[in-house]
């Protein structure tokens, strides 16, 4: 019986082992999954008919090009579509590969995950309508402020120190399309999140004109593309693939072509300049989480 369970053990450490080697285990199966978000922005969204499309999802894509190198052959893609509430754990249990989203590098969740090398620094900010006459945190005082469940957003705003004292009512949005669609309909007064995601919704929203972006930056935080921990070769792969974007120039050419230009389906420019935030992470190359971003 002992030797039974022994052999159990030793072939659930040997499927643990196996899945956390990306390369090896797309090598034997022919196919890598890319977590993909629907409504993160420019930085990953559905075009709808399975299809996806933004900045992190094309680097995903160049980093899906130089693991077929490293397997030596062509592997077919599948898109999961993730939210904030399940990223995490289908990463870890083997169903996504490499999640190309919107996820903030921190260390809670470096205890279960890794992250690529900083693609994009982020600014949390505050969306509200045009005309709502809101324009500071002080004026959220017994609004209703939405925000995407399994996100950080609103706990970093309650922290803020223009928060103190201010009361607001939480209400949540199952993705960020959905928290949008709560301050568009006037369920809430303002929408807190990503800077890049507000935008991006906005960029896309019926009459864009409606909406604005305003009050204090509530936190700066590097947003990393995410992979299983311990897999030291594939890490290697995917920051060595960031690393070459920057050094050629190739991801100066991604942030213009999809914070700067017109962009699918409606052709509509998001208009977010390249932070001095993020040219800064592209010059030094490093994983750190938000903490220390919030050391400086």
């Amino acid at each position: 019986m002992k030797k039974q369970l022994l052999a159990v053990a030793i072939a659930a450490l040997a499927c643990v082992a196996a899945q956390a080697d990306t390369i090896a285990k797309v090598k034997n199966s022919g196919v890598v999954t890319m977590g993909v978000r629907d409504s993160s922005g420019a930085l990953s969204y559905t075009l709808g008919d399975g299809k996806y499309a933004g900045f992190h999802y094309e680097i995903c894509q160049r980093i899906i090009g130089n693991l077929e190198k490293a397997v030596g052959k062509k592997v077919e893609v599948k898109f999961q579509s993730v939210t904030s509430q399940n990223r995490i754990p289908l990463v870890q249990n083997g169903t996504v590969d490499i999640e190309c989203g919107s996820t903030t590098n921190n260390t809670a969740r470096q205890k279960d995950v890794a992250f690529v090398n900083t693609t994009y620094v982020e600014e949390v900010r505050i969306a509200v309508k045009a005309n709502s006459g809101i324009t500071s945190i002080a004026q959220l005082k017994d609004r209703n402020v939405a925000t995407t469940t399994g996100t950080t957003s609103v706990q970093l705003l309650r922290k803020h120190e223009r928060a103190n004292g201010i009361d607001f009512k939480e209400v949540f949005g199952k993705d960020h399309a959905d928290s949008f669609l709560l301050l568009d309909s006037g369920r809430a007064d303002a929408f807190v999140m990503d800077g890049s995601i507000l935008a991006g919704n906005i960029a896309n929203a019926k009459n864009p004109a409606d909406f604005k972006i305003v009050g204090e930056v509530l936190s700066v935080e590097p947003i990393a593309i995410m992979i299983r921990k311990d897999d030291p070769a594939f890490k290697k792969l995917a920051d060595d693939t960031v690393r070459d974007l920057v050094k050629s120039g190739d991801m100066a050419k991604l942030w213009d072509k999809w914070f700067l230009q017109p962009i699918p389906p409606k052709n509509v420019k998001v208009g977010l300049a390249l932070s001095e935030s993020t040219k800064a992470a592209w010059a030094n190359p490093n994983d750190k989480p938000a903490e220390d971003y919030a050391k400086k």
